[in-house]
């Protein structure tokens, strides 16, 4: 075959440095892994005997594109509970094949190419592929560590143009354990009135908070339920990553785009997986509440450990990821990263995978053992030391 029929964005899209790193740790034997964003909790057995009992009573079949009426029921009796912000479950709750779907589906249903939508960094790594892929254009504002890593609302406003159509949060922030104040959040809710812009806000970590600080749902601020596309899901609080479910709540003027893309991509989002969140959410908040815990005890070792060993660290406030800054080592981040690998068999993953603004940083995640982040800061230590 001669000619390249791929489009021009695919061939632009740049590996996930996510993965790079993970596929080469594959390959070596006896390595800690810091790097991939997955808890190392078994789902809760009720959530699991949910899914299994839901097909041994012959539960294989489609739901409706939207999902599962008692699931999308449960999802908005939560968020009210937790947020106060109401939706209806009849057509402003969709079931999706976890976050990562709502979020193509938000950026397939807003954007028009040429459209500019502005994404505070650093940020996980699919959000400016998919708006790329939308063939709409990503527009990075760099959040920094003297400021919380917390998004600057003036920083924000002078980054809107006549182009920009949408501003996409994700907090509390991967890769940076960050949690916005209700002050920025709320100054940043003024912009998107002023410009009429829409909010994506993808809240995957919202379950996920520590010591005393608390989460503030976007889509629950005065005047945002118009003009939100809310994300959350299951992967992270509930450890069902592999069940792939999710979900995205809006008005119903704009979940009926997502609805129409995702009724030709998907049809519906697993069934199985469906009866299982729906468990998820009528048992599973202490077990929720169980692995937060356990994630705030390690998120305080591998804190303290990083700065202890003298590379600077940011206190996470949410998510469980630390985001240690390696200038001081004379390396670039990817090649610490890579070294570490190499010689320690620690894996982390380069901070310049989240955005220039994580350039010089490195994303150190804690969801596993903490007597495997006790190993890890060890040989960090002594790989720190050598240098």
């Amino acid at each position: 075959m001669t000619k390249n029929y791929l489009r021009k964005t695919v061939k632009a899209l740049k590996p996930s440095g996510i993965r790079k790193f993970f596929d080469i740790a594959a390959s070596m034997d006896d390595v800690i892994s810091l790097g991939i964003g997955e808890p190392d909790f078994t789902t809760p057995q009720p959530i699991i005997d949910a899914g299994i009992r839901s097909l041994q009573q012959g539960e294989t079949h489609y739901t409706s594109n939207l999902g599962l009426f008692e699931l999308r029921q449960a999802i908005a009796d939560q968020l009210e509970t937790l947020y106060g912000v109401q939706y209806d479950p009849v057509n402003e709750v969709l079931a999706t094949v976890g976050v990562s779907e709502a979020l193509y589906l938000a950026c397939s249903a807003l954007l028009d190419p040429g459209d500019e939508v502005i994404i505070p960094t650093p940020c996980f790594v699919s959000y400016q592929a998919e708006v790329a892929l939308a063939c709409a254009k990503p527009v990075e504002v760099f959040t920094t560590m003297e400021e919380s890593f917390e998004p600057n609302p003036q920083v924000i406003e002078k980054a809107i143009t006549p182009a920009t159509k949408a501003i996409l949060l994700s907090y509390p922030n991967n890769p940076t354990g960050a949690v916005v104040s209700r002050e920025n959040l709320e100054a940043i809710a003024r912009l998107a009135e002023k410009h009429d812009l829409v909010v994506i806000s993808d809240e995957i970590y919202d379950r996920l908070v520590y010591g005393g600080h608390q989460h503030v749902c976007f889509s629950a601020l005065p005047g945002m339920h118009e003009r939100t596309i809310l994300l959350g899901g299951f992967s992270k609080s509930h450890a069902m990553t592999g069940w792939r479910i999710g979900y995205a709540a809006g008005p119903a003027s704009l979940i009926s785009g997502l609805v129409r893309i995702h009724q030709y991509s998907v049809m519906s989002a697993p069934t199985i997986s469906q009866f299982a969140a729906i468990e998820a959410l009528r048992s599973g908040e202490p077990y929720v509440e169980e692995m937060r815990q356990e994630y705030d005890r390690r998120r305080r070792l591998i804190h303290e450990g990083m700065n202890t060993i003298g590379l600077e660290t940011f206190e996470p406030h949410g998510a469980f990821y630390v985001f240690p800054n390696v200038h001081n080592t004379g390396m670039d981040d990817e090649t610490f990263a890579e070294k570490l690998l190499l010689q320690e068999k620690v894996a982390v993953v380069p901070g310049s995978a989240f955005g220039e603004a994580g350039i010089g940083f490195v994303r150190c995640s804690y969801a596993t053992s903490y007597e495997q982040i006790e190993k890890a800061l060890e040989k960090i230590d002594r790989f720190v030391k050598k240098l």
